[in-house]
């Protein structure tokens, strides 16, 4: 159950607003609208071999115990309207892991479009000072002038399209164990080339008219003076 501050509702109702009005607009392959998340991830082995499945047991078995292995990050892009999502797996979640995220997005993925829309929660790495801590002036001033960057609000994540995606992936390709880097950014891989072929969107269907019905209690009152 989330819970909004008093004091934070109107912040909070501007950047919901904001993003549900670029959600709201057609596909456009000069300026995507692009969505991103992360998620840091645990690398699991198993303690024992596990039983695999055979013509007399049905019924893998697999221990309750296991090996840590370290953890590392998953980085989410996806574009709804065009049916397209990427999963990169780092081995950190720093300013500088974001920042090459972003450098490859718009020099090899969207080289072609005039703008892009970046629709991302406010993580202090998800900011386009980041660019700047990491390249030369006049690279980051280049790739800050491709990338449009709407926040969504605190306490807001589950606007995010991108979170949709992380949860599939996890549950489509996290839901058993994988011990090393290498062997998850080979299922990533997997995963996101069959989802893409599949053209699997996004179908949004929350609105601004509808965030103003459902979601009134957080809209300031304004009392009009005669």
């Amino acid at each position: 159950m989330w819970c909004i501050p008093p004091h934070q509702n109107a912040e909070f109702v501007q950047h919901m607003e904001d993003v549900l009005e670029i959600y709201s607009r057609p596909l456009d392959s000069r300026i995507p609208v692009v969505c991103m998340d992360e998620q840091p991830i645990q690398l699991l082995a198993d303690s024992r071999e596990p039983i695999h499945l055979s013509q007399d047991n049905h019924t893998e078995k697999v221990d309750h115990e296991y090996i840590r292995c370290g953890t590392c990050n998953s980085f989410m892009f996806t574009e709804p309207l065009g049916g397209w999502r990427h999963v990169e797996i780092t081995r950190t979640r720093t300013k500088s892991d974001w920042a090459k995220q972003i450098k490859w997005l718009v020099d090899e993925v969207y080289g072609d479009a005039d703008n892009i829309i970046l629709v991302c929660d406010n993580l202090n790495t998800h900011k386009l000072s980041s660019l700047y801590e990491n390249f030369t002036a006049e690279e980051a001033f280049r790739l800050c002038q491709k990338i449009e960057l709407h926040h969504t609000p605190k306490h807001g994540s589950w606007l995010n399209m991108a979170e949709i995606e992380l949860s599939v992936f996890t549950g489509q390709c996290l839901n058993r164990r994988i011990d090393t880097i290498e062997a998850l950014q080979k299922e990533a891989s997997a995963w996101h080339d069959a989802r893409n072929q599949r053209q699997k969107g996004i179908n949004w269907q929350f609105t601004t008219d509808d965030a103003r019905v459902k979601l009134k209690t957080l809209y300031p009152v304004i009392e009009l003076k005669d």
